[in-house]
């Protein structure tokens, strides 16, 4: 039985191979060419003392987005993924290490956005190696070792509390390539005596220090006002299609008012990001989904279209979408011209200024910065691609 089991076995393999030799070419199916990715998972310590970090946090997630508009390997664009964890919040469950998973690994930056508004703090313990553990084992990392996988992780209490050892948190972490970052909210003293520093070296990654209720300095451009009103006016060829579509779009603006309330550089910089490739809605915008072949637009039900399509033909729709398109793109054309002119304004400004200590921001894009370049990563400036690491600023 088992010779004649083997037999067929043998020979459905070679008439499988066969097959795939005979397939005509026209017939096959291209590969499709996969960006380089990039993983951040950001963990903030959200009990009481907290509230600084998290206005941060608010404010600069456009900037730590937009570090990657410019950024290239061999040439191609990478893909931008952002998780979010809370941890040492007295009121997240105390057998679960007082740690929320708020975000998986996602693509959905006005989520992200959504979900740091939406944050509160209050009085617990924190937890790092717990936390640091959970995103190591629960978020879908990749397998490549030429991808870029990062945590960063944020805080004020001892590195050493918890039952998880931190060091065997952090040795797990870069055996699967994921380098973790510690960002003290504190002196650097106490960030070494409390072994921030030491978390870090164990996971290839670097320690920071920053002043948690510090605000991060606003150098105003003269681009900045062009920038905004452009951003603006991207809404408006967003078509929101299915039954999540209308709220997904409501969502959007509501990060846009988000974002000028936090500070006007971090209203400049979110126009900048939705004007980029990391800005991708193709779960709720026709046209972000039709550019991506996520969907068919004859496929689309209609009554899951939006509302100005539903009485026109097939070929009305399919104009009006792709005249929402060529309008999109020129604007993000636009707004990339004005902040490579706004980058080289800030960079000849701060030059001028003196340095006042780093923000969760510019803790995060130093480092990461630092990181991508070992990645094999380059980085447009005003001035032109660089491969020499440099601090890049979140004004």
């Amino acid at each position: 039985m088992k010779k004649t089991m083997t037999t067929l076995l043998l020979a459905a393999m070679v008439t499988g191979i066969c097959f795939v030799g005979s397939t005509p070419a026209a017939e096959r199916v291209p590969m499709i060419e996969e960006k380089p990715l990039v993983q951040m998972a950001i963990l903030l310590d959200t009990s009481s003392s907290m509230s600084g970090l998290i206005n941060q946090a608010r404010t600069e997630l456009w900037a730590i987005v937009n570090e990657f508009i410019f950024a290239k390997r061999n040439g191609k664009e990478p893909e931008l993924q952002v998780a979010l964890y809370e941890y040492g919040k007295s009121s997240l469950p105390g057998n679960e290490g007082y740690i929320r998973m708020i975000a998986p690994l996602t693509t959905d930056l006005d989520k992200i956005s959504e979900e740091l508004f939406a944050l509160t703090t209050n009085g617990g313990q924190e937890y790092c190696g717990w936390v640091i553990s959970d995103a190591t084992q629960e978020l879908q990392w990749t397998d490549s070792a030429d991808d870029l996988k990062v945590i960063f992780i944020a805080g004020n209490e001892p590195f050493t509390q918890g039952p998880v050892d931190y060091r065997q948190a952090c040795k797990a972490a870069v055996a699967k390539g994921i380098v973790v970052n510690t960002i003290h909210c504190g002196s650097e003293k106490a960030g070494i005596d409390g072994k921030w520093k030491d978390g870090a070296m164990l996971a290839d990654g670097q320690s920071l220090n920053i002043d948690q209720s510090r605000q991060a300095v606003h150098v105003a451009a003269p681009q900045d006002k062009q920038i905004v009103e452009l951003g603006a006016l991207l809404n408006d060829t967003y078509l929101a299609y299915g039954r999540q579509g209308n709220l997904a779009l409501e969502r959007q603006s509501m990060q846009d008012r988000n974002a000028a309330v936090a500070s006007p550089r971090a209203s400049a910089s979110r126009a900048v990001t939705k004007s980029s490739s990391h800005y991708r809605n193709e779960s709720w915008d026709l046209v972000d989904a039709l550019r991506t072949k996520k969907v068919k637009l004859e496929d689309v039900k209609k009554e899951d279209l939006p509302e100005k399509l539903r009485e026109m033909s097939a070929e009305e729709r399919r104009t009006y979408i792709e005249g929402k398109a060529k309008k999109r793109g020129e604007i993000q054309q636009r707004i990339q011209e004005l902040e490579q002119q706004r980058k080289k304004y800030v960079a000849e400004e701060m030059k001028k200024r003196q340095g006042k200590g780093n923000t969760l921001g510019s803790a995060i894009l130093k480092a990461i910065r630092d990181q991508a370049m070992k990645k094999n990563y380059t980085f447009e400036s005003p001035e032109g691609p660089s491969k020499n690491p440099s601090p890049s600023s979140s004004q």
